[in-house]
């Protein structure tokens, strides 16, 4: 018998037949004599919908109301889901994340979890009860509801299997597990049985939306064992670990984008030390993360920072630095989202040179302007017009899997 936890998607319980078929799931699991404890994702298109509610009343609406509203969804995905396993005849019981002690920081809209109070589920677990459990949120000191972000149901998973110590945790969704590149995008992409955590996390922070980047952290820290698999398909999935035979014998692991991103640049700031210090840490105060960065050469006692942070940040990374223009002394700012970032990823391309090259071959063949450059030792971005996005993609791709 073993301990596991599985979490499924919006999009795996969208609706009734889907739901339905998420029960049987879990119900198997259940009847092979494991205990189970799921966590589950608002349903389907659950959460814009209720962020275009809060647009119609107040578009201004404070992050600790958003978190009560947004909070709602998940509420209703376990007590539909406890209704059909109850139904199936199994016993079953749906949790909201502060019952069981889901305790996290302030920060609302992205909290971060601090700890997880296993006694409920030890309690319920030992009434042979299949474990229903609200994803993506928990509650802070003060007892406010909180939320941990889009994808934050994946790293509700992790903390849950890190708290009972699971044998396994599953992340199901719509796709059968982790791919060298998007198959939607690009239909020849090679679907991968084991990824390491590192792979995976650059992945995901570079733009996969398999698993969210926090979950995988987390999973890293604690080697948390997990599996990405498919709601729809029944097929094996793919086994996120320390570590891997050598993937699909090759150095590179996959192709990612983000589209969600903009760039920031700064110009006309003096060139004298401190200046970095002062931007960053004023973006660093008010929890606005930056990726990218690009510092210009020295001319005439100025220079330029230019940097890239998630687009829904740049609002107001643009309102806070015309705020303190003053203070930063800079001339201009210029926010673009009409960017993206593609990212390669692998472990063994450090061993391995030319991997580089042959990314800038990829795009200078296809006439692929390149606007910025971030390496680290196992991944290359690259940040270029959104509009060449998917070709680059699907090009580079063609380059290192043909």
């Amino acid at each position: 018998m073993a301990l596991i936890v599985q979490k499924f998607g919006g999009s795996s319980v969208a609706d009734a037949g889907r739901i339905f078929r998420v029960a049987g799931i879990i119900t198997r699991a259940y009847q092979a004599g494991n205990d189970v404890c799921v966590v589950l994702s608002a349903q389907g298109d659950t959460t814009d919908e209720l962020i275009a509610k809060a647009e119609e009343i107040n578009p201004g609406a404070s992050r600790r109301e958003m978190d009560m509203l947004l909070s709602c969804g998940e509420q209703m995905s376990v007590a539909l889901m406890a209704m059909a396993i109850e139904k199936l005849g199994f016993p079953v019981v749906s949790l909201n994340a502060w019952q069981i002690g889901i305790a996290t920081d302030s920060s609302h809209s992205s909290a971060r979890i601090r700890r997880v109070d296993s006694e409920r589920l030890r309690e319920e677990l030992d009434k042979k009860r299949i474990i229903l459990v609200t994803g993506f949120q928990g509650v802070d000191r003060a007892g406010d509801v909180t939320t941990l972000g889009r994808g934050g149901s994946d790293t509700t998973a992790v903390a849950m299997a890190v708290a009972l110590q699971a044998d396994l945790c599953q992340i199901y969704t719509d796709v059968d597990g982790v791919y060298t590149c998007d198959p939607r995008l690009v239909p020849e992409a090679r679907k991968l049985d084991e990824i390491t955590y590192d792979d995976m996390l650059e992945l995901a922070s570079m733009g996969a939306q398999v698993l969210n980047n926090r979950s995988v952290e987390l999973a890293k820290s604690y080697n948390v064992p997990l599996e990405v698999l498919s709601s729809f398909t029944g097929n094996p999935g793919t086994i996120v670990k320390e570590v891997v035979k050598k993937v699909e014998k090759t150095y590179i692991t996959g192709v990612a984008q983000d589209k969600k991103i903009a760039r920031v640049a700064l110009t006309g700031l003096e060139d004298v030390p401190g200046v970095a210090y002062k931007l960053f840490s004023l973006l660093a105060r008010e929890r606005i993360n930056v990726d990218m960065i690009l510092q210009s050469f020295g001319r005439e006692d100025r220079k330029d920072i230019v940097f890239t942070l998630a687009d829904r940040d740049a609002p107001a990374c643009k309102k806070l630095l015309e705020d303190n223009k003053d203070y930063l002394k800079f001339e201009h700012c210029d926010v673009n989202t009409d960017v993206s970032k593609v990212s390669v990823v692998g472990a063994g391309m450090l061993g391995n040179p030319g991997v580089a090259a042959k990314t800038f071959e990829a795009l200078y063949q296809e006439h692929i302007n390149i606007r910025m450059i971030s390496t680290s030792e196992i991944k290359i971005s690259v940040l270029i017009d959104k509009q060449d996005s998917e070709r680059a993609v699907r090009v580079i791709h063609e380059q290192f899997f043909r």
